[in-house]
């Protein structure tokens, strides 16, 4: 027997694919994407604005969402919480990934008396999902969680050099905002100088005082991840940047063999 469809569920585009539609999840997903781009917290007339829809519709949505735990109200406004982020790292794959690649990144640290972090690529940007603190009393860590275009940061460089061209090509079409010509020529370039070199090493764009040192995790001949170091020079340092440098390809290294001697996937 022939079950009754709403009409606004599904729709024929011109390829002849029926596409179907959910119009209250699709709301909720707008909500989790646009709170995702924030870096501070949005009140409901400031989403209703941005998402241009009625008051009605998205205070149901937004309440059933933060019964769940995917948003939280502050004195603010609304924003995320750590939960899509837990969830992503609870997949065999990343859990693999990231179990293996701390016991590496804790003796890294140790060793160069740096801080040291893991990075994934996701949506067009770097996403950092572990991290070591220096022993030391001064150091530079960064956040797990922190996000940035993948196009404007040492270790996104990484991810991207070590892709094959349709991969590149997929990410280039996520970056918001969407890259100019000019900075795509500048990512190509300097993919391909990283890619030759094995690693990547430059003073940070974004942070004065801090050298940028990422190295791939490889999976076959694509990066899986990034190490990265936020090299921090100081008169008391115990190791010089060259050889911090070999240390964290060394610790990238290792990692990816571990990987592929526990076949862990990503």
């Amino acid at each position: 027997m022939p079950t009754e469809r709403d009409p606004d569920d599904a729709a024929a585009p011109a390829n002849g694919k029926t596409t179907y539609r959910a119009p209250a999840l699709e709301k909720g997903l707008d909500i989790l994407e646009l709170l995702a781009t924030e870096h501070a917290p949005l009140t409901l007339t400031a989403i209703v604005q941005r998402l241009q829809r009625s008051t009605g519709e998205l205070f149901r949505m937004i309440q059933v969402l933060e019964q769940r735990g995917f948003v939280e109200q502050t004195m603010e406004g609304y924003s995320l919480t750590s939960r899509l982020f837990d969830m992503g790292l609870g997949r065999p794959p990343i859990r693999n990934l990231v179990e293996t690649a701390l016991p590496v990144m804790r003796s890294l640290s140790l060793e160069t008396k740096q801080s040291c972090h893991l990075v994934f690529a996701s949506s067009g940007d770097m996403v950092v999902v572990a991290r070591m603190e220096s022993s030391e009393q001064l150091g530079f860590s960064v956040r797990v969680g922190h996000r940035r275009p993948i196009h404007h940061a040492a270790s996104g460089i990484v991810l991207y050099a070590f892709q094959p061209a349709e991969v590149r090509a997929q990410w280039e079409t996520l970056f918001v905002p969407p890259a100019t010509p000019a900075e795509r020529a500048d990512l190509h370039a300097e993919a391909d100088a990283t890619r030759a070199r094995g690693h990547f090493n430059a003073p940070s764009s974004f942070t004065e005082g801090i050298t940028e040192l990422s190295a791939p995790i490889l999976r076959g001949d694509h990066a899986a991840a990034a190490l990265a170091i936020p090299f921090v020079r100081t008169k008391v340092a115990p190791m010089a940047l060259d050889d911090v440098v070999l240390r964290l390809c060394d610790a990238a290294s290792a990692i990816s063999r571990m990987l592929s001697l526990n076949d862990g996937r990503i």
